[in-house]
Parts: structure tokens; sequence; C-alpha cells
């Protein structure tokens, strides 16, 4: 999903958070956190690209053009950069651990984070699932590269 819709999800969340949930925070810092909080996991994807890459070509790229990371987010990764599933897996990995840290300062915070997250692992299923073919598509043309590279 694009930052625009995980803020918009993580904004009607948030809203529904604050109605359900006993949020320490007035209910206009509430949703604004979720947003934040919603959108921000996403870092984790320029971690993910350098690990699969060897560089950071694609942080490199957001912060010479930043206008990207907002208005053209399909420019940031190449399609073997970034794989859905090491997406999710850093998104459980970082998610866990800051609900976890926020849960011994306090549970009913950490409880709405975890809401949020969930609901932005959810979008991004979805997203994925619409998405499959192109997966596909792009897993085909790495699997051949790869194979292409081995038999020369």
């Amino acid at each position: 999903m694009y930052s625009r819709d995980h803020a918009i999800v993580s904004a009607a969340v948030g809203a529904a958070g604050v109605v359900v949930l006993p949020v320490p925070l007035p209910w206009w810092a509430a949703v604004g956190y979720a947003v934040i909080v919603g959108v921000a996991i996403d870092i984790d994807h320029f971690a993910v690209a350098r690990l699969e890459t060897g560089d950071w070509a694609a942080l490199w790229h957001c912060l010479r053009n930043p206008k990207i990371a907002v208005l053209d987010q399909d420019e940031i990764f190449d399609p073997q950069d970034l794989w859905p599933l090491q997406r999710l897996l850093s998104h459980h990995l970082i998610g866990g651990v800051a609900v976890f840290g926020l849960w011994l300062v306090s549970e009913p915070l950490a409880l709405f984070t975890a809401l949020v997250l969930y609901a932005h692992v959810l979008g991004d299923l979805v997203w994925d699932n619409y998405l499959l073919e192109t997966y596909r598509e792009q897993h085909a043309m790495a699997a051949k590269s790869v194979s292409e590279s081995d038999s020369e």
C-alpha cells in the first residue's frame, strides 16, 4: 500500500480506537499518533532493500528527491529490491518489539499501537493479494536473471 493509503487507514483506525480503547492521549493526538505510526513503520523498507541489494540506493534516491516519497512511490524501489514477504516479516519484527516496549510503559498505548500496526499489515496483505500476479511476474523475471547469470 502507498503511504497515503496507510495514512487514511491509520486515521480511521485511530479514530475508532479512541472510541473503544482507553487511550491515554487526547483524541486528536491519538489519531495523529496513529497516522505517524501507521506510515512510519514503512521506513524499514529501506533497511530491507539494503540487505537485498547491498547498497542504500533507494534511500539516497528519496533523500535527493523527497517528493517521490509522497507523490511517486513506485519510483523508490526497483522490483527486486524489496519482496513482500521480507517487508511483512520486518513489520512483524519491528511491530512486536515496539508493542512490547510500549507495554512496559503504557498498556493502553501498546494496545492502541498494536491495533494500528495490525491494520497496517492487514492493508499490506490485502494489497499484496491484489498484486499477486505482478509479484509472480517479478519473481519469474528474477529467477530467469539468476539462471542466466549462473549459466555464464
